[in-house]
């Protein structure tokens, strides 16, 4: 057995717990008021990170794993945790405002206007990596660039009426 299990359960495990922590700052922040902005892409994104981790799981599942690119996708699980510690409770995968408060200015989004989706693109260019799959990288950081064009453009749609 390679490590390679070990990987994409680490990937699996780590997505679900972000969903069941977006899914209650989500239900948090509508409480509080919130208004979601671009539901109708939603399923999209969902569908592409489905497909990502489906693909790594059938294909990558018993490969061997590359230290190098994992070194890598272990610095971006650092990024990722700034990231979701500087939104806080904040943080969802869905596209909220909150009457009366701006946009989060502070840790890594001094340097970049949406590290999240730096980290996203990231992980999902170097985690087929790691399993020495570069078509799947180079087919799903395509797929994630055209999701995140419509992303971004509702996201700036939102704060720019919020």
């Amino acid at each position: 057995m390679t490590a390679a299990p070990v990987f994409l359960a680490f990937i699996l495990a780590q997505r679900l717990a972000e969903l069941a922590l977006a899914r209650a700052n989500t239900r948090r922040l509508l409480g509080a008021g919130a208004r979601e902005h671009g539901a109708g892409h939603y399923p999209l994104i969902v569908a592409v990170h489905v497909a990502w981790l489906a693909a790594l799981a059938v294909l990558g599942w018993d490969g061997p794993v590359h230290p190098g690119w994992l070194a890598l996708y272990g610095l971006l699980q650092l990024a990722r945790l700034w990231v979701l510690a500087t939104l806080g409770r904040r943080w969802t995968t869905r596209i909220l405002t909150l009457p009366g408060e701006a946009p989060v200015t502070a840790g890594p989004f001094r340097l970049l206007r949406h590290p999240n989706y730096a980290v996203v693109a990231g992980e999902i260019a170097v985690a087929p990596l790691v399993l020495g799959l570069p078509w799947i990288a180079l087919i799903f950081a395509l797929l994630n660039a055209l999701v995140l064009r419509i992303r971004i453009r509702a996201e700036a749609a939102a704060w720019r009426g919020a």
